[in-house]
């Protein structure tokens, strides 16, 4: 049975348990897993009744966690970081050889994002580790930034759903994301931050 919380504790506990939650972030409810606890990323797809394969992405504790789980980095990603983190951008990076193998794409990248909401950097504090997450819906269906919209069928595989008590915070749009990989920036989805923004910096 889902725990619906609004504290921390509860949903550390799953985490660490290794166990799916749900918990806001500053664009739109994510679903995830602890790094260090779940051996991989397939949950997600079963939770989310995703085709498995596609990378999932992790949400990170500070800007120095892009040179941890980062290598080889290009210069103007550490810039992009130094100015939209914490915030609505996710950057592909090469994967450092500390990310396991199973959440690295086929190429050997990482995508990285720290969030501006503090609870869930509260969150990545307490259970010690990335998030490895992804938008709290059913595939096909819309993200939400909203507990009360998020899908009841979702919410029955989850370990824990932590209602964040400042949801107006929500920007409901998802992250940019920059492939900062191949010795340049490609831009591959805009979303919070505008391509116009991100070029300008770089």
């Amino acid at each position: 049975m889902t725990v619906v919380s609004d504290t921390l504790e509860d949903t550390a506990l799953a985490l660490a348990d290794g166990r799916p939650c749900i918990f806001p972030t500053d664009t739109v409810y994510g679903v995830g897993v602890a790094v260090c606890a779940a051996s991989g990323p397939d949950i997600l797809f079963d939770v989310k009744q995703r085709d498995a394969g596609k990378p999932i992405a992790w949400l990170v504790g500070s800007i120095d966690d892009l040179q941890r789980y980062g290598k080889n980095l290009p210069p103007a990603v550490c810039q992009l970081a130094q100015r939209f983190w914490p915030g609505a951008l996710t950057v592909i990076v090469e994967a450092s050889d500390i990310v396991p193998a199973s959440y690295r794409s086929e190429s050997g990248t990482i995508g990285l994002r720290m969030p501006a909401n503090e609870t869930t950097l509260a969150l990545i504090r307490r259970v010690g580790s990335p998030l490895a997450t992804t938008s709290a819906n059913i595939s096909g269906r819309a993200a939400v930034s909203r507990f009360e919209s998020l899908d009841a069928e979702l919410l029955a595989r989850v370990g824990c759903a932590l209602r964040d008590p400042v949801e107006s915070l929500h920007s409901g749009v998802a992250s940019t994301v920059i492939d900062c990989t191949g010795g340049g920036l490609s831009m591959v989805r805009e979303g919070g931050i505008s391509f116009k923004d991100i070029s300008a910096q770089s």
